[in-house]
């Protein structure tokens, strides 16, 4: 059975959020790695907005691309280290 878009969009939407406000970042402030994680974090939350954005234009299929690039910016950087992650559920850990 195919899964249901807008089930699925809704499910991406709210783990990238939840996912955006658990992402801590591990790094000391002014070294390469926080920068890292810096860029990680704005290229998910940006993602995250973009999808939003595709919401309200009634396109799901982008907005779901967009939820899962962004999710997969924080995995990369949990993946990484400059993130702190203790949710087996939100991230590939």
């Amino acid at each position: 059975m195919a899964a249901d878009l807008n089930e699925k969009v809704d499910r991406y939407q709210r783990l990238l959020e939840k996912a955006l406000e658990k992402a801590e970042f591990i790094p000391i402030e002014n070294s390469h790695m926080y920068t890292a994680a810096s860029d990680f974090y704005t290229m998910a939350k940006a993602y995250y907005e973009d999808g939003m954005h595709f919401l309200k234009m009634n396109d799901p299929v982008n907005a779901l691309a967009c939820f899962s690039y962004g999710h997969a910016w924080l995995d990369a950087g949990a993946k990484l280290g400059v993130f702190i992650v203790d949710d087996e559920k939100l991230f590939t850990i």
